[in-house]
């Protein structure tokens, strides 16, 4: 899956990001307003206190009276602006709140609709980190850096404003003395995007590698290779390390940065203040209303040297969660859905190619070519082949998981394609080869599959099944807990559960990629006829890794390196010299020696 880390300028960034969450939008210009308002009550203090020297201090003394009404004035407009100021953020935090949220559940429902051809080519930690650290990283700037933006930016406008009215010969000295700050800025911005950029990409491949250590706990302890694994996590640590150093390095450099230019700013607008002197008609109270309007100007700019520091991180992790929304939903919903025809259905592969995306490689063979196969209603049928012979993806072309790279797979005479997948998914049901449980109950992951089902119906489905006396020996029985990814049952009684929930949702075709996994003798005939139960007439598809399931079925199709170069019953295809006789030997041949 491949994500524009670079291909978008970081506004071009956020402008996609504010139109992938609306809800920035909302009352913006309200929000916008009030900021003003609070921006305006800083920059009305300068003023306030140049009129309360110029006219509160002449050459005669001193009228208190009007530095009295200039200091009440000044209380009632701090009050004003404070109001304005915490109005304007409360709302700004509360639309941020309400954008990143559903922004995250766009992100989670949009990567649950991927291909399993994307899925297949993305890192599952990868995708972890887009859900949570990068959207994390951007709830983070909306806290600070967004309002800093809004706040800041109205201040600075509102201050060279006035400043211009002032005195634009002070003016235009402040701006070009500062000018070179922008300049600096805009030097360093592309470094930090990239270095950031990296940053995010270096944390990402931390949080796969700690994933794929934590779920592989068990396998890395029975061959004891945790220090092995622990060395490549501690170098993707240290990789991570040092690119958020340089990162931080870079953003470093901008602090001082804009300490420097302050101070320079100041100090010239002082010198060529003093040097015009009272004839230019600058009087004692407008140049120190000037030197705070300065001030005022250069705060947010030193500010910004930090809030851009926060911004590149953000908008690096904004590209990359915009880079995920951009790969298309796949398969996608039809325009106009063709309901399935009720009762059995046959399944029809017509001349199907597929091929995983492109990793880079253009040579990369295709995984099926130009398979074709009819599978009458009620049939059952195993697909074998060796590892790597297209088998699984196979069956998920049929349980339409992907779409043919060419080609056409019809169920019921009605092109996949055409099917809306809520009415597929009540249709036709997949067990796969290594079930899924998540952490809970039997009862809780035999539910979700149709949570309108009563404890009733569950356990009907399992005397249907004839698991009764399985269940017995668990210790809650339905109620017994699963554990975290179902490791507290067996490989086998993980299938169990997957074939009830499986008969739960009725289906009129039912995928089976068969598991690989040993399993006890007992656990295996209840497997079995559990299955056969389940299988009775509906269309069967079963992804064969064992002979003696292809032996029960009613016609095995043989594939090959991607190609079905055989069709036929098991006792038809064991008489007949090709790939199903010489793997049907192999198999006589270890099970004999063991």
């Amino acid at each position: 899956m491949t994500e524009p880390i670079s291909r978008w300028s970081a506004v071009e960034t956020i402008g996609r990001g504010v139109r992938a969450a609306p809800a920035l939008r909302t009352g913006f210009g309200l929000t916008l307003a009030l900021a003003m308002v609070g921006a305006g009550g800083r920059v009305v203090i300068p003023i306030l206190v140049q009129q309360a020297i110029d006219r509160g201090f002449p050459a005669d003394g001193v009228r208190v009276d009007i530095v009295t009404t200039m200091a009440v004035v000044a209380f009632f407009v701090i009050i004003l602006a404070t109001w304005a100021q915490r109005t304007a953020v409360a709302r700004l935090g509360r639309r941020s709140e309400e954008a990143l949220y559903a922004l995250r559940v766009r992100l989670f429902e949009h990567i649950h609709r991927l291909s399993v051809a994307d899925h297949s080519e993305e890192r599952k930690g990868a995708l972890v980190a887009r859900v949570t650290s990068d959207v994390e990283t951007l709830a983070q700037f909306f806290q600070w850096g967004g309002l800093a933006w809004l706040l800041d930016g109205t201040l600075m406008l509102l201050v060279a404003g006035v400043m211009l009215a002032y005195d634009w010969v002070l003016a235009v000295v402040a701006f070009v003395v500062a000018a070179p700050l922008a300049y600096v800025l805009r030097r360093v911005q592309s470094h930090l995007s990239r270095a950031y950029d990296k940053a995010r990409s270096r944390n990402a491949d931390v949080m796969t590698q700690i994933s794929e250590l934590v779920a592989g706990a068990e396998t890395l302890r029975v061959y004891d290779a945790g220090p092995h694994y622990a060395a490549q996590v501690e170098k993707a640590s240290h990789e991570r390390s040092n690119s958020f150093i340089r990162a931080g390095t870079i953003g470093a450099f901008l602090f001082p940065s804009g300490e420097v230019f302050s101070v320079f700013t100041v100090s010239a607008v002082v010198s060529v203040g003093l040097i015009r002197g009272p004839a230019s008609g600058l009087t004692a109270g407008a140049m120190v209303g000037f030197v705070f309007l300065t001030y005022r100007f250069l705060e947010p700019i030193a500010e910004f040297t930090e809030v851009l520091d926060q911004t590149q991180t953000a908008v690096a992790g904004m590209r990359r969660v915009l880079g995920v929304l951009e790969i298309p939903v796949g398969p996608p919903e039809p325009e106009v859905p063709v309901a399935l025809p009720p009762g059995s259905l046959a399944v029809t592969i017509d001349r199907v190619d597929f091929s995983y995306r492109s990793r880079g490689d253009s040579d990369e063979p295709p995984v099926l070519v130009n398979v074709s196969a009819h599978i009458p209603a009620g049939q059952q049928v195993a697909v074998v082949g060796e590892t790597g012979s297209g088998k699984t993806t196979l069956g998920r072309l049929i349980a339409r998981l992907a779409d043919p790279s060419a080609g056409t797979v019809l169920v019921g005479g009605v092109p996949l394609t055409r099917v809306s997948n809520a009415d597929l998914r009540t249709r036709l049901t997949v067990v796969p080869q290594e079930p899924f449980l998540f952490e809970g109950s039997i009862a809780a992951n035999l539910l979700f599959a149709k949570p309108k089902l009563s404890m009733a119906d569950l356990e009907r489905a399992i005397d249907e099944l004839d698991l009764r006396d399985w269940l017995d020996t668990l210790p809650d029985g339905i109620e017994t807990e699963v554990g975290q990814r179902g490791t507290q049952l067996s490989a086998g009684e993980r299938q169990l559960v997957a074939l009830i929930r499986a008969s739960l949702v009725d289906p009129a075709v039912l995928v089976l990629d068969e598991a690989t996994s040993s399993v006890d003798a007992l656990t295996e005939v209840r497997l079995s006829h559990a299955l056969e139960k389940l299988a009775s007439g509906r269309t069967t598809i079963a992804i064969a890794h064992r002979l003696s399931t292809a032996a029960r079925a009613d016609r095995v199709l043989v594939l090959d390196h991607g190609r079905l170069v055989q069709d036929g019953s098991h006792a038809e295809l064991v008489q007949r010299e090709g790939a199903y006789a010489r793997m049907y030997d192999a198999w006589v041949t270890a099970t004999s020696a063991g």
